[in-house]
């Protein structure tokens, strides 16, 4: 079992930036892939970004390339998202999951996820 916890988010301007983390407790961190998925009103899950066990492969949707940056720290079971130049577009409730014994390129699927945080608000205003 994986246990995740989210925060950092909140209420920012577009073009502001927001740091969200994902802390890990339970099973061992360092063995699983980490993702982050958001989920605005009325709309499906969508993936955001996804990091490999080590941090050394990461992958990104189309929206956010560019802008947002995926970490992690295995010496503290903790994944970040660095957000910048927000856009209202990524208003959503953002989750972060654990993917367990993933090996390689981290997942974009929401359904290879095992665990995942209550999720945390980010709002963009315009």
């Amino acid at each position: 079992q994986v246990q995740l916890v989210e925060s950092g988010g909140g209420l920012v301007q577009a073009g502001g930036s927001l740091r969200l983390s994902c802390a890990a407790s339970g099973r061992s961190f360092s063995s699983c892939a980490m993702g982050w998925f958001r989920q605005a009103p009325g709309k499906e899950r969508e993936f955001v970004a996804a990091i490999s066990r080590s941090g050394v492969t990461t992958s990104y949707s189309d929206s956010v390339k560019g802008r947002f940056t995926i970490s992690r720290d295995n010496a503290k079971n903790t994944v970040y998202l660095q957000m910048n130049s927000l856009k209202p577009e990524d208003t959503a409730v953002y989750y972060c999951a654990a993917d367990l014994e993933r090996l390689g390129i981290p997942s974009r699927s929401p359904k290879d996820y095992e665990h995942w945080g209550q999720g945390t608000q980010v709002t963009v205003s315009s």
